[in-house]
This record gives C-alpha cells, sequence and structure tokens, in this order.
C-alpha cells in the first residue's frame, strides 16, 4: 500500500491542452455575453436582482471553495484526518441561518453591501469600520493565499512558473469579471463548479480504487483519522471550539460578508435566494468527501513522501493533492483536474474583484459624489475592479515569502476580525435597544484585541516568551478565543448602548425581527426598480422539506464519524 510516488510533475497532452482551452473559451464567453447585457448599476453589481437558486446556490459554493481549499483540506486530512471537515459541515447549517434568519431582511431593506446595512442599523462609523477592514483583508489575505495555493500545485504538477501563471489568471480573471459584472461572476461559477465537482469526484474515485475502497483506506491510516470529534485539550479541533467558537466565525463569513452575501442579494424572489442557501449546504457536505478525504488517500499510498514531526504529525501536508493528480489521474483527467483548479482558483478570485469593487464604489464613492448616475457608478465599478486587479497582481511577486505558516497566520486573521462583527449583526437584528455607540465600541474592542492576538502569535513563532495572562491568550486554540472575543464584544455592545440614548424607532424600520416589516422612511444607497418578491406558499415547504433533509444528513455525519 505504501509507494513511493516516482513522478514529480507531468508534461500535459493534447487532449489535456484541449480541455483547459475549451475551459477559457467558455469563461470567457460568458463573461462578455453579460457585458453586452449589463445597463445600470443593479445590472452590474447585483445582476438585475434576477437570479434563480441553482445559479446562486453554486456561485455560493464556488466563491467560497479556492485552490487553497484542494491545498490545505488535502493536506490537513494527511496531517490529522477528517476533523478539518467540521468547518465544512458546520456551513451547511450556516448557510441555513443566513437563508433564514438574514435573507428576509437583506431582501426587503434593498441594501447593495453589508456596510449599507450596517449605516442603517447602526451609523456611518460602523459602515466605515467594515468596508474597510473587508477590502484590506480581500486583498492580503484572499488574493494572495489563492495565489501562493495556485502556485503550488502548477509548479508541481505541471511545472508551470509561478509567476507568469499567476499573472495571467489574475489577468485572465480581471478581463471577464470587469466586462460582465455579477452576472458574469454568477453565471462562469456556474460552471466552475460542474468543472471542480466533475475532477474532484474523478479523482477521489481513482484514489479510492487505489488504495481498495474505504475500508482499505480505514485500514492504512490511523483510526484516529476517521474520528472527528475531538476532547478538549486536541490543540487543533477541540470540540468545544468546534460548536462553539466555529459558529461566530461562520455567521460572520457566510451572514455578513460582502463576497458571500452579494450572491443572495441578487435573487429573483427570498423564496429563490432561501434554496439558493439550501443547495449550497448540500454541495458543501462534499468537500469533506472529495477534498479531505485524498489527503488521507495520498497518506495511505505515499506515505514515505510525508515529513514527521516529533510528535508523529506530517508537516508538509501540501503536497497530497498535487501528488494525486501527478501519479494516478491519466491523460485527459490531468487537463479536466487542472481545469478544475483552474475554476476553483479564477472563481474565487472573481468574487473577491467584484465584491470588492462594489464595496468601495457604493459605500465610499457613491458617498462622496451621491449625485453619479448609472453609466459612472458602472464605469467607477469597472476602474475599482481594475485597481483591484492591479493589486493583485503586485502580490505575485511575493508568493514565494508565503510559506504554509503564514498561511495558517492569514487564515486565522478571518478569527480575530470576526467575533465583533458577528455580535454586532446577530444581536442587531434581535435587540432594538442596541445602538450606533454600542456597535462602534464593540467594533473597536474586537478589533484590539484581535490585533493583540495576532501579533503576540507572530512574536511568538520567533521564539518570544510569554508569561501570565499573555500566555494564556497567546496559546488558547484560536476558535477559543473567537469564543472569548464575542462574549467581551457583546458585553460591549450591550453596555454602551444601555448607558447611551436608545435609537429611534422609525430608524430601525426592517432592519430588526421587531421591525422587519415596518415601513422605511430611509433612501438606499442605489434605490433598485423593485423589490425582490416574497416567497410563496409552495417554495416555502419546499425549502422547509429541503432544509430539514440538510439538517438531517449533517447531523448524521456527524453521528457516523464521531
Amino acid at each position: 500500500m505504501n509507494h513511493l510516488a516516482t513522478v514529480t510533475h507531468r508534461t500535459l497532452a493534447t487532449v489535456d491542452l484541449v480541455i483547459i482551452g475549451l475551459y477559457f473559451l467558455i469563461v470567457f464567453a460568458i463573461g462578455f455575453y453579460f457585458a453586452r447585457k449589463e445597463r445600470s448599476s443593479t445590472d452590474y453589481f447585483l445582476a438585475s436582482r434576477d437570479i434563480g437558486w441553482f445559479a446562486i446556490g453554486a456561485s455560493l459554493f464556488v466563491s467560497n471553495i479556492s485552490t487553497e481549499h484542494f491545498i490545505g483540506l488535502a493536506g490537513s486530512g494527511a496531517s490529522t484526518g477528517l476533523a478539518v471537515g467540521h468547518f465544512e459541515w458546520l456551513a451547511c447549517l450556516i448557510l441555513l441561518v443566513l437563508g433564514w434568519v438574514f435573507v428576509p431582511f437583506y431582501l426587503r431593506s434593498n441594501v447593495f453591501t453589508m456596510p449599507e446595512f450596517l449605516e442603517r442599523r447602526f451609523n456611518r462609523q460602523c459602515a466605515v469600520y467594515l468596508a474597510s477592514i473587508s477590502i484590506v483583508a480581500y486583498i492580503l489575505t484572499k488574493i494572495s493565499v489563492h495565489l501562493w495555493a495556485a502556485a503550488i500545485v502548477l509548479e508541481r504538477v505541471v511545472g508551470w512558473s509561478p509567476m507568469e501563471a499567476a499573472i495571467i489568471l489574475v489577468i485572465a480573471t480581471g478581463v471577464y469579471t470587469i466586462a460582465g459584472g455579477l452576472s458574469a461572476v454568477i453565471y462562469t461559477e456556474v460552471v466552475q463548479t460542474l468543472v471542480l465537482l466533475t475532477g474532484a469526484i474523478a479523482l477521489t474515485f481513482i484514489g479510492l480504487h487505489r488504495v481498495g475502497g474505504f475500508a482499505g483506506l480505514r485500514a492504512a491510516v490511523p483510526d484516529a483519522y476517521f474520528h472527528m470529534i475531538k476532547p478538549v485539550s486536541d490543540p487543533n479541533f477541540p470540540w468545544t471550539g468546534i460548536f462553539f467558537g466555529a459558529p461566530i466565525l461562520g455567521i460572520w463569513y457566510w451572514c455578513t460578508d460582502q463576497v458571500i452575501v452579494q450572491r443572495v442579494l441578487s435573487a429573483r424572489d427570498e423564496g429563490h435566494a432561501k434554496a439558493g442557501t439550501i443547495f449550497a449546504g448540500f454541495l458543501k457536505i462534499l468537500p469533506v468527501f472529495l477534498l479531505v478525504v485524498p489527503g488521507l488517500i495520498a497518506y495511505a499510498l505515499y506515505r514515505d513522501l510525508f515529513k514527521m514531526n516529533a510528535a508523529g504529525q506530517v508537516t508538509n501536508g501540501d503536497i497530497a493533492f498535487p501528488t494525486l493528480i501527478i501519479n494516478l489521474l491519466p491523460t485527459g483527467l490531468v487537463g479536466l483536474m487542472i481545469a478544475a483548479l483552474l475554476a476553483a482558483l479564477m472563481g474565487g478570485m472573481a468574487s473577491v474583484f467584484n465584491s470588492a469593487s462594489t464595496l468601495v464604489t457604493l459605500d465610499f464613492y457613491k458617498k462622496l459624489r451621491p449625485d453619479a448616475d448609472e453609466k459612472k457608478l458602472v464605469f467607477f465599478g469597472r476602474i475599482a475592479t481594475g485597481v483591484m486587479v492591479v493589486l493583485g497582481l503586485a502580490w505575485v511577486p511575493f508568493i514565494h515569502l508565503i510559506s504554509s505558516q503564514l498561511y495558517i497566520y492569514l487564515q486565522s486573521v478571518q478569527a480575530y476580525i470576526s467575533p465583533p462583527i458577528a455580535a454586532c449583526f446577530v444581536l442587531g437584528i434581535l435587540w432594538t435597544r442596541l445602538n450606533g455607540a454600542g456597535a462602534i465600541s464593540s467594533l473597536l474592542t474586537g478589533f484590539v484585541l484581535g490585533l493583540v492576538r495576532f501579533v503576540a502569535e507572530i512574536f511568538a513563532a520567533k521564539g518570544t516568551a510569554f508569561t501570565g495572562l499573555m500566555q494564556t491568550l497567546v496559546t488558547m486554540n484560536f476558535l477559543h478565543y473567537a469564543i472569548f472575543m464575542f462574549i467581551v464584544c457583546s458585553v460591549v455592545l450591550a453596555a454602551v448602548s444601555l448607558a447611551t440614548p436608545a435609537p429611534a424607532r422609525h430608524k430601525l424600520a426592517g432592519l430588526t425581527f421587531a421591525t422587519v416589516d415596518e415601513k422605511m422612511d430611509v433612501v438606499p444607497l442605489q434605490a433598485p426598480p423593485r423589490k425582490p418578491a416574497r416567497e410563496t406558499s409552495r417554495e416555502r415547504a419546499m425549502n422547509i422539506i429541503f432544509s430539514l433533509g440538510l439538517v438531517a444528513t449533517v447531523v448524521g455525519l456527524w453521528i457516523y464519524f464521531r
């Protein structure tokens, strides 16, 4: 079972190149088709608010899955087993929270951006904070990590220069994103979903066949790899952190992040928006089997390639997925898998480019130029997307500096910025007494707490010794720290709000559970020609049935792999 891989990279055959070429042709055709159709800012930023549930679900899935998932999930699978899959299955349930809890507020208030919603609910300062934090995070983490992961795969699989490949991919993604807006992004992501799933399914089935099926895989790797519920003392995935801390990150990412929520805002009605989140929830079940399990397969088949630390844990898990592609896939399927990886990368970057340009245009430019007409907004949106592409290119020379350790740091940033944002959104829609002073105090408190932890981690990695409270803060599991931050930020939000005047009731119309159906007296940033229709009784019944099915499926999987 333990075979040493002898192939270091593959030379793409003609059929592989044809498959990759067809992928690019389809993506560009979709992009330029919608470039001819976009006429208004509603068209460009929200795809005319006429997207159906299937496209929304596929877009949500691809917006989340990128090349770092292929590398990171398979790598964690090779290192620790299936436990990293908790984040994927938790996302299934958090997507239901997006659909059933947040969607009614977002669609009925006619917002274009999440900062706009926060401004309506609290104040302008909160909107500026969220927009600024989001844009910086997109540039410093999402784009750079996408490119880093893609460079690893393409260099190891086909020997492409990381620099050249990254430049080509950034420009190619930028072209169709700038040209077609959100419609182009969403419908190319439908194609990318199909390509991504086809490639990953093919690799997983071939790998399972080589390892002797699921039973053979179980026999070839440590038994602990198949147990997902870990003790509180586990350094990576303690069950307390998974079930109490990870949902905080999930609510921030799936329910308040512009990249994700913008897809739901484009829905033709509430029923399709909910159905899209449910469909995406079912899709999120798959990465455990299509991306984590291949990591276990790589460990079983090519164990001699992996390096171990003193504790017996794999330290170079990022080779897992490329190793399988190189050694298991026949000609033709290699091209399909490369196309799938390109789909994941381009889908993720296109989402970032489009959403960041939406934030810059509507939360900053529109505020400075309130009289700007539709053509100017779309033009500035394209310029803003172009700037994001340039910033992405600026990162290319630094790709080689991004190590696996820095990748972990970049991912942990999300744990340190999400708790105060999640607190403001969740408590903000539940409790009308909370006000802008409490919200901005909570956001700034969370920013300081997150920054302290992040900087302390960097110093600790360089050998700095901490004692007392600082040692506890630095060594605490990052998910436990997220719980701590959420509690502190919630207390600050409530305390400051209660110590300052309550917000006027009429300003909360459509923004809290108590006022969701009250008439608003606030003009949106860019009022669309119509509000999305309410959910029909038939849509609601179907959404309830499939939501219950999704919950039952996830709970059943957790019980089986406990």
